[in-house]
């Protein structure tokens, strides 16, 4: 329909974001996520929340403010209310997405019979806990074959601090028949930062 031309009576004209919305949609079904940016994905988070608004600019805006996808989908949700625009339903959206992911990593984790590397755990313990606004501390209890028998969190600190009582460790590795245990806490301040240590029960 040319632009001056109107819309035939009783027929509103469709606001422009909805061929946008439309684009993103076969872009992610015909050429998969990976095709989109961080800013384009977390457009199709807000789609549901904010159906009757361009939420291009705001999915813009988080990004700058947090810095990547994943750090937006982590970030605390006082942080995320301080973002003009953002109201709770789209927050639950966006929690949603982290509540997910954590609970797919945690389901993969379980499924498997060995910790077989660093990496995999490496890889799970960030999806869980890289961007926890608070120090968490959580031990991995595993068999003599290096099987997980449990991943458990143990204590949630302030900022910088998370208390740890290694008779309650012991105790609980006890508990589980644990032959080893790799025990580790995030740095809020640094969230791509994972402490790992390895101890061996006897």
């Amino acid at each position: 329909m040319p632009a001056d031309a109107k819309s035939p009576p009783g027929f509103a004209e469709a606001p422009h974001y909805h061929g946008h919305r439309e684009r993103l949609r076969e872009r992610f079904r015909d050429a998969g996520p990976d095709a989109l940016s961080d800013y384009e994905l977390l457009e199709m988070v807000l789609f549901r929340a904010l159906p009757r608004r361009d939420v291009k600019p705001l999915a813009k805006s988080l990004i700058g403010r947090f810095g990547s996808f994943a750090e937006v989908v982590h970030a605390p949700d006082a942080r995320l209310r301080e973002i003009s625009g953002l109201g709770e339903a789209a927050i639950i959206e966006i929690k949603l997405i982290a509540a997910s992911a954590s609970r797919v990593a945690k389901g993969q984790l379980k499924q498997r019979t060995m910790l077989s590397s660093w990496a995999a755990v490496i890889d799970y313990c960030r999806t869980s806990m890289a961007f926890a606004d608070k120090e968490q501390f959580r031990i991995l209890f595993l068999d003599k074959r290096n099987q997980l028998i449990a991943d458990e969190l143990q204590q949630v600190g302030t900022v910088d601090h998370t208390p740890v009582y290694p008779r309650e460790v012991v105790k609980r590795a006890l508990e589980l028949s644990a032959t080893a245990i790799i025990m580790v806490h995030n740095h809020p301040t640094t969230p791509s930062l994972i402490t790992l240590d390895h101890a061996q029960a006897r």
